[in-house]
């Protein structure tokens, strides 16, 4: 899924071949004045020192005739001249630019009211204020210095959007609306998990497969090649919501809780979300590990209670990476299956993080520790003792 970036890198006005920098700066000009006519000049090859000469309209009012008679504005047939220069430099200095304005020829026939001065770069404060003063030598009323950044707050002003897409191909607008796609799809998502797996404090134990959006070959795993290690479709135990995505029980384990609140230990060789209902491990594996389990529950139950705790292993997935849920499965796995877009390296998940909770086997929880791997002790014994009988699980 296409991800849209939250910030806009810098427009190179530089890129642009000059004549099409100098339609872009005439372009921004339209809606400056009220303009009666605009000349390319530049274009023709004969610009005479500017690139852009524009006439604004002067309004003025007409003389009364009669009392009764209501003011009217009328246009004045000259208007004022006005010169636009278009410099697309990545750099012009200080003397330079004082000699872009000196250069500027003021006739007494046809007087400059204004000027623009359009470049592709920025300005120090010193040239600014090296232009003003040359500028101003010259009794020009009106002057303005457009560097990089003022051309950049104009493209991004909404009613310039469409040059800003004519000109370097995107388009805010567009994105904008990308993005409140995007938002609405995520909502829509976490509002069909909530109806169809579980709420917002959902701490239950809900099966639920997770399957990869792209995969061709469910429910056949003699399909992919080593397939626990690399898993298009797995079972998972559905914990909740986070900020931005699900939780899910990827790891739990019986572990120990010092009284200090700090050090742990737990036993990594059974994970105790080992589902029964997952018939891509096989009828051996389960054995196995039924076999495991009993022998490390007989030891915790020995464990006084306030120290008999689980070690989590919780994995996330945004929700802008769910395709979509299917709330009532098929009859290889009988619980929701939620189809994913992988990441990059084939993964399921983003983020990770592990806890320990203390508690009893499947009730109430005491306390949540994030566990610092330098806090682990080694309190379990590698090796636990076959029980004379294998008992039935108890889940009390």
């Amino acid at each position: 899924m296409a991800r849209v970036s939250k910030t806009v890198g810098p427009l190179h006005f530089e890129d642009l071949e000059p004549h099409r920098f100098e339609d872009l700066v005439r372009q921004l000009v339209y809606d400056l004045r009220d303009w009666s006519a605009i000349e390319a000049t530049g274009r023709s090859g004969s610009e005479e020192g500017f690139d852009v000469r524009a006439w604004e309209n002067i309004y003025v009012e007409e003389e009364l005739q009669e009392e009764n008679e209501e003011e009217k504005l009328i246009t004045k047939p000259e208007g004022r001249l006005w010169l636009i220069q278009c410099k697309r430099e990545k750099s012009i200095t200080l003397k330079k630019l004082k000699k872009y304005a000196e250069s500027i020829d003021v006739s007494p026939v046809q007087p400059i009211y204004g000027v623009i001065f359009a470049a592709a770069c920025d300005f120090s404060k010193r040239s600014r204020d090296t232009f003003v003063d040359a500028i101003r030598e010259k009794g020009i009323q009106e002057f303005h210095l457009w560097g990089k950044a003022e051309l950049e707050d104009m493209l991004f002003q909404p009613k310039n959007d469409h040059l800003l897409f004519a000109y370097f191909g995107f388009s805010l607008i567009i994105r904008r609306r990308s993005l409140k796609t995007q938002i609405r799809s995520k909502l829509s998502i976490k509002r069909k998990i909530i109806r169809q797996i579980g709420g917002l404090n959902n701490i239950s134990y809900n099966d639920i497969l997770i399957r990869d959006a792209r995969d061709v070959c469910y429910p056949y795993k003699d399909k992919i090649k080593d397939f626990d290690k690399n898993r298009k479709w797995w079972p998972y135990t559905f914990r909740g919501h986070y900020y931005d995505g699900i939780r899910l029980l990827a790891g739990r384990f019986f572990a120990y809780l010092s009284d200090d609140q700090v050090h742990w230990d737990y036993v990594k060789d059974v994970n105790d979300v080992f589902s029964q209902q997952n018939p891509w491990q096989g009828e051996k594996d389960s054995k196995k590990h039924d076999e495991k389990r009993n022998r490390v529950w007989i030891y915790w139950l020995e464990i006084p209670k306030p120290n008999q705790a689980w070690f989590e292993i919780i994995r996330r997935i945004p929700y802008e990476r769910i395709i979509d849920v299917d709330k009532d499965g098929d009859p290889w796995f009988q619980h929701p299956h939620i189809y994913v877009e992988c990441t990059q390296t084939g993964e399921f998940f983003e983020k990770e993080y592990q806890a320990v909770l203390a508690g009893t086997m499947y009730g109430a929880r005491q306390e949540i520790y994030f566990p610092k791997i330098e806090d682990r002790i080694e309190y379990f014994p590698k090796r636990f003792q076959k029980p004379k009988k294998i008992g039935v699980h108890n889940n009390d």
